[in-house]
């Protein structure tokens, strides 16, 4: 099963349906987004999605009882966990505590966000940040694509 990650969209909706289009034309099973959404307009862009989207606040996302609104049961405080295709995952946003949830040996995958950084590591647990949707600080708009089969990710330039 493909499932999209995604972090820090900031409000960029050129990306945001770039991303969109790039996981209809995938057919991802689900779309992650780590939070920093920022505004609940991007849910123009969001809402063509034709697969599950669940997300996370993340600490720029200032208008929440408007984001609760437009994405009702999508949108969540972290930390969250879910499962998808047998697979136990946390969302956060800030990684604050990444180190002790890593060695706990919980999760199969833990998505954070916050740093608009890239990061991949796989042990036992997939650890991603899938770096800026965005792109505002680093001039690259990326998100991920996690094999839940191959247990691996995948970064996507858009």
């Amino acid at each position: 099963m493909k499932i999209a990650l995604l972090s820090d969209s900031h409000d960029h909706l050129d990306v945001l349906h770039k991303a969109v289009d790039y996981c209809n034309k995938l057919n991802v099973a689900a779309v992650l987004h780590a939070g920093d959404l920022v505004a609940p307009f991007v849910q123009r862009a969001l809402k063509n999605l034709r697969a599950p989207l669940t997300m996370v606040f993340g600490n720029n996302d200032g208008e929440k009882n408007g984001l609760r609104h437009v994405f009702q049961n999508q949108i969540f405080d972290p930390p969250y966990e879910l499962e998808l295709d047998g697979q136990k995952v946390l969302m956060l946003h800030d990684p604050i505590v990444l180190p002790a949830l890593e060695k706990s040996e919980v999760y199969d995958l833990i998505l954070y966000g916050h740093l608009h950084e890239i990061y991949i590591k796989k042990e036992k647990c997939l650890v991603v940040n899938p770096g800026e949707l965005c792109g505002w600080l680093t001039g690259k708009s990326t998100f991920a694509i996690w094999d839940t089969k191959e247990h691996t990710a995948e970064i996507v330039e858009l």
